[in-house]
C-alpha cells in the first residue's frame, strides 16, 4: 500500500465539485481510494503552507498511482481538478 497527499487551495469550487463527481470512479478504476478528506487542515508542527482542501489517497503501489495520474482517458478529469485552483499531489513513498 502506498499513499498520496492531495492539497488544494480552491478558487473555483464549481470545478472541484464537478471533479469530485468522477474522481471516485477514476480512483477505483486504478485500485485507489480516498482514505480521508477534509475541507481544512492545520499545522501540527512547523509552518507549512496550509491548503483549504486536503485528502489522503491510497493505492496498491506506486506504479498504480502513476498509472492513475498518467491515464490518458482521465486527462480531462485531471484538467478539471487543476482548474479548481492551485493543486498538488504528493506520492508518499
Amino acid at each position: 500500500m502506498i499513499y498520496a497527499l492531495f492539497k488544494a487551495n480552491v478558487t473555483n469550487p464549481e470545478a472541484l465539485g464537478q471533479y469530485r463527481e468522477g474522481a471516485g470512479a477514476a480512483l477505483a478504476r486504478h485500485g485507489g481510494k480516498v482514505e480521508t478528506a477534509t475541507p481544512s487542515a492545520s499545522a501540527l508542527d512547523g509552518s507549512p503552507s496550509i491548503p483549504n482542501v486536503a485528502a489522503l489517497l491510497s493505492f496498491p503501489d506506486a506504479d498504480t498511482a502513476r498509472a492513475w495520474i498518467n491515464d490518458p482517458e482521465l486527462a480531462d478529469l485531471h484538467a478539471l481538478r487543476r482548474s479548481a485552483g492551485e493543486t498538488e499531489i504528493l506520492l508518499l513513498g
